[in-house]
């Protein structure tokens, strides 16, 4: 269900910094593709982006307090440093200034109760946030590329969802889901307070969602990729409308 223009909630989503040219302009810049915010305005929140910078934890706070609900998007891999390991020869050169501010974001988030939606990278910087380790190359594991083929081509896959999880949920609970995939790496060890609630048929970890909270899912493959089911980003607004109605911060602003 879409909400009405009168009650949209604010949401923010994490951005890239990275190289970038308009014009005649080489800049470093924060961009994201519109495939996320177009999706979180389908559903009828508004989208606010938030660039990758150095802050401190309260800083983290202030910005959490000014939103509905949060979306940490896709984007290069986590520092391995982060989950106790050495980068692969396959991994990318890492980000570190995203890294902390998306695990600061995360730890505001979890300790205000926001809702939170987390793609891709999102799902694995929610893992290692919680403790959790990485499959660094999933070809590796699986023997082929398949998970990302590479050139901007996603795979069209199946993808497993627990009954009566909080994905099964927001799917009006459908078992399977039509989802996305572009990546290589993907949950080794399941973080604290961690609940595996999608898989692909190789068993890859495809969903979690953070056990006794509200709404704080991550998915793995890309749901801003299929406008022709926007019902995550769906459920995420609705939660993100009830926690603005319920939320002792809004009165604060």
């Amino acid at each position: 269900m879409v909400l009405s223009a009168s009650k949209k909630p604010l949401i923010g989503l994490t951005t890239y910094r990275q190289p970038a040219q308009t014009g005649v302009w080489k800049v470093e810049a924060s961009f994201l593709p519109a495939e996320y915010f177009d999706s979180v305005n389908r559903a009828g929140g508004t989208a606010i982006l938030l660039p990758p910078q150095e802050l401190t934890a309260e800083d983290a706070k202030a910005i959490i307090a000014g939103l509905d609900g949060l979306v940490v998007c896709g984007g290069r891999d986590v520092d391995a440093s982060l989950y106790g390991q050495v980068a692969g020869e396959f991994t990318d050169a890492p980000d570190t200034t995203r890294d902390a501010f998306e695990l600061a974001l995360y730890s505001a988030a979890i300790e205000t109760g926001l809702p939170f939606l987390g793609i891709c990278r999102g799902q694995q910087v929610l893992n290692v946030h919680q403790g959790g380790t990485l499959i660094q190359h999933l070809p590796d594991v699986v023997g082929s590329n398949k998970y990302q083929l590479g050139n901007a081509q996603f795979t069209i896959a199946d993808i497993n969802v627990d009954a009566g999880s909080l994905l099964s949920k927001a799917l009006d609970g459908d078992a399977k889901v039509s989802g996305a995939l572009y990546h290589h790496q993907a949950i080794d060890q399941v973080g604290k307070d961690l609940k595996v609630v999608a898989r692909s048929e190789d068993n890859i970890v495809e969903a979690v969602e953070l056990e006794g909270y509200g709404f704080g899912l991550a998915v793995q493959w890309h749901p801003e990729h299929t406008p022709e089911d926007n019902r995550i980003f769906e459920a995420l607004v609705s939660a993100a409308s009830e926690y603005s109605a319920t939320s002792e911060h809004r009165s604060k602003r």
